[in-house]
């Protein structure tokens, strides 16, 4: 739903935007398609994807449907030669190209350890590479234009070292976006071309995150993010240029006095899950990660010890809850005021608790006696291996390797949950 008015401030302009097939890039051409917008369709996906749906063709015919013109472009950001080609083709038939919006992304939440050197090099190829390849070869069209802008779908360059700890690969790959807001606004000044950065505050509901976790109850709609994108983009470049821009931050400037329509749940408003790289408590607390004392030797020696104990006959779940089971007080419930119950799925099929609501608290085999606040279900590997430090929580919920429901707050307690117990281990 979209709160922001179209004002028609787009009409004419032809914006070619990197990953418009589906998601976030194609809820920004339909945003500036209901002006009367151009929009060319830069993406990979030429035929149907098994999993995600949409195609540069589809999303072609819903522009179209909109108001606007579509030109559908199949373009690897990697290939010079491709970028070059749809650049060409969108000069010859909208006679040149007013707005880049770089949106393409690749996305890996995972350690150095775990990160294989085929999937960083498509992350950075496909996001630090790929946006600064688009910036310069739409670069002599842009100089052309009379409201030239370029957008990056990257967050603010936050040094605090916690983002680059949990998934330094992908962080080095987003800034790299980035740093070319960075540099190019400064750069690009002279030609009149604006140059910024566009970030959500929380999760956003696309196909993509969608089959990653397997809920969207706790995410914002995409119209949030394409409101944002639209009012930026309607600005005069030659004055707004080396923003980094939150997309609530940027709708309430523009008058959206209620984001509630904006969230997917009505009843989750207040309980959303954070995006990453933005210094507030409450993004920190959804992407706490195992912390060192957690990673400790001795911890990571009980983990052995569990495999050890599970190959003796005993299973590394009954172990892993015997260990929980003698770290349990008063303290830690008052802390953290709430019941999980665990759906294993896999080799130790079963359910689990940890009550840390009720009395001392309690943990142990089957469902627990008060109604779980939050219910996370994932393969009996993945778990042993999530309290053993060797995965972290977030990550898995990203990868789709833990689902959870309930309340999503209390969720994520889980990880100050794991370090606590840790702690009197």
């Amino acid at each position: 739903m979209s709160l922001v008015a179209n004002t028609g401030k787009l009409a004419g302009r032809t914006l070619f935007i990197t990953g418009a097939s589906r998601g976030i890039g194609k809820a920004i051409a339909l945003k500036a398609a209901k002006d009367g917008a151009n929009v060319v369709i830069a993406a990979k996906t030429a035929e149907p994807h098994p999993k995600l749906p949409g195609t540069i063709y589809t999303a072609a015919e819903e522009i179209e449907a909109a108001g606007g013109k579509a030109l559908p472009c199949i373009v690897d950001v990697r290939d010079e030669k491709q970028v070059q080609k749809a650049i060409d083709d969108a000069v010859k038939k909208f006679n040149g190209i007013d707005i880049l919006i770089n949106n393409a992304s690749a996305i890996s939440l995972t350690g150095t350890a775990q990160t294989d050197m085929k999937r960083y090099d498509l992350m950075h190829n496909i996001n630090t590479r790929g946006t600064f390849l688009a910036s310069k070869l739409c670069l002599p069209v842009l100089k052309n234009s009379n409201h030239a802008h370029i957008l990056n779908l990257s967050p603010p360059l936050n040094m605090n070292p916690y983002w680059f700890s949990i998934h330094v690969a992908y962080t080095m790959a987003k800034y790299g976006m980035s740093m070319c807001v960075l540099g190019m606004s400064e750069e690009f000044k002279p030609f009149n071309i604006g140059v910024n950065a566009l970030w959500p505050r929380t999760a956003i509901a696309t196909a993509a995150i969608e089959m990653l976790t397997g809920d969207t109850s706790t995410s914002r709609k995409v119209d949030i993010v394409s409101d944002a994108a639209y009012v930026m983009l309607c600005k005069d470049p030659k004055i707004y240029t080396g923003n980094f821009a939150i997309d609530d931050e940027i709708v309430r400037e523009a008058g959206v006095k209620d984001l509630t329509p904006y969230a997917c749940d009505p009843k989750n408003v207040n309980n959303l899950l954070l995006d990453g790289f933005l210094d507030d408590e409450g993004a920190k607390s959804h992407h706490q990660t195992v912390t060192k004392a957690f990673q400790s030797r001795k911890y990571h020696t009980s983990a052995v010890n569990y495999k050890e104990k599970a190959e003796e006959g005993g299973g590394q779940i009954p172990q892993l809850f015997s260990a929980i089971g003698k770290t349990l007080s008063a303290e830690l419930v008052k802390k953290t005021n709430a019941v999980y119950q665990f759906n294993v799925k896999g080799k130790e099929e079963g359910v689990w608790h940890i009550d840390l609501k009720n009395g001392e608290g309690s943990c142990g085999q089957g469902e627990p006696k008060s109604p779980p606040d939050a219910t996370l279900t994932m393969d009996s590997n993945n778990f042993a291996d999530m309290f053993a430090g060797k995965l972290k929580p977030t990550t898995a919920f990203m990868m789709g390797k833990l689902k959870i429901s309930g309340d999503i707050q209390k969720a994520m307690k889980l990880e100050k949950m794991m370090k606590s117990l840790k702690n009197k281990a």
